[in-house]
């Protein structure tokens, strides 16, 4: 069962996301939080697997709320889903330590698979806003380097003095190199010659040794470092 704690601060639009989230056998609204402060001290009290979290909201915003729930080091991942398709809340949610980011007009099935995603660990990004969040990056990094169909980007050798990249091993750098280039697990299995069980093995690696929440938070390390830059 997936619990769930729900921050929005309108009460429709929070009756809403319950009764559809209620409806499903495999999830549970633990509570609700109607502003940001309330949002923290609820997923303190209850720990759920994941917060829906809004935006703007009176008093503490959601950005802020999620930095403060990600701070903690509990399991409680956080979903933001918002009316607004703007890609500095995008950014900011994500660097804030947010596992996803949707908006509201996304379909019912769109945000139940989300929160499903982000609870088992995984990421979710509004597929309007990925291209543009990594287009982003264009003016500040070196120009990208072709991948080959079968081979992996080797990462720069700039990227590795990167203090966060210190105790990856070669293998590791180039599992995160390809993450970061938008691989999923089956491509990188069959373009590296790897079982998916031993890549899952060196992600998780990976994000441990980097710190990293999960995986939309280390392809923006990949970014962040030079290890990868978005085609243009």
């Amino acid at each position: 069962m997936t619990t769930v704690l729900i921050a929005d601060d309108q009460p429709m639009q929070r009756f809403g996301f319950r009764m559809l989230l209620e409806s499903q056998d495999d999830m549970t609204v633990v509570d609700e939080a109607g502003n940001g402060t309330e949002a923290v001290r609820l997923a303190d009290r209850h720990h759920p697997d994941v917060v829906l979290m809004d935006i703007r909201m009176p008093g503490l915003d959601g950005i802020e709320a999620t930095r403060r729930i990600a701070a903690t080091g509990s399991r409680t991942r956080v979903l933001i889903v918002t009316t607004f398709d703007l890609d500095e809340y995008a950014y900011e949610g994500l660097r804030a330590g947010a596992s996803g980011f949707l908006v509201k007009d996304a379909q019912p099935e769109e945000l139940l698979a989300g929160i499903r995603a982000v609870a088992s660990g995984d990421a979710v990004v509004a597929p309007s806003l990925t291209r543009r969040l990594l287009d982003a990056y264009i003016h500040h990094l070196p120009a990208p380097t072709a991948p080959s169909a079968t081979r992996a980007p080797k990462p720069q050798k700039q990227p590795q003095a990167d203090p966060r990249l210190a105790a990856l091993t070669e293998r590791e750098l180039e599992i995160l190199t390809v993450v970061g280039q938008g691989w999923t697990n089956t491509e990188i299995a069959t373009r590296l010659h790897l079982a998916e069980s031993t890549v899952k093995t060196h992600i998780t690696r990976v994000l441990a040794k980097t710190s990293s929440r999960d995986r939309i938070q280390a392809v923006i390390l990949a970014y962040d470092t030079g290890l990868v830059a978005p085609a243009s």
